[in-house]
């Protein structure tokens, strides 16, 4: 049973299209929660790729391996962050065809979209945290 509910109510617009729900929920006894920090567009040695369409790809395989690392799968995330340097509706797409790549056609999680005019580094163009939600073990 997947512990995280995500819906779009009907009285708020379909953002479907831009690759994220309005609201995620979870609930229940003994639940693990997982954050992880920003992830940007930089490769293993720390350079960040060139445009923003690598550190976008790059950022989320980053924020991907950080789950993994504490033994999350994408389909436990409930909420992302996203820090965007100059955005604009183009960059918007490209960001739901990521998240299309990682979670196909089900619902994504909440996410809240930040304009931002600069980040950490300089040439640092995208920045993805994830909150992720598992249920733990009961023990008597």
């Amino acid at each position: 049973m997947n512990l995280i509910q995500l819906i779009n109510p009907p009285a708020l617009y379909d953002p479907v299209p831009n690759g994220y729900s309005h609201v995620a929920v979870a609930e229940g006894e003994a639940l693990r929660l997982v954050l992880a920090s920003g992830q940007g567009g930089e490769d293993r040695e720390g350079r960040l790729l060139p445009t923003f369409r690598e550190q976008l790809r790059q950022a989320i395989d980053n924020m991907l391996a950080a789950l993994a690392a504490a033994g999350v799968a994408p389909g436990d995330v409930a909420r992302t962050l996203v820090l965007v340097v100059d955005h604009t509706e183009e960059k918007l797409h490209m960001i739901g065809e990521e998240f299309d790549r990682v979670w196909g056609p089900a619902l994504k999680p909440a996410c809240t979209l930040v304009p931002v005019p600069r980040l950490a580094l300089d040439g640092m163009l995208i920045e993805i945290e994830a909150t992720a939600i598992q249920r733990q073990p009961v023990t008597a």
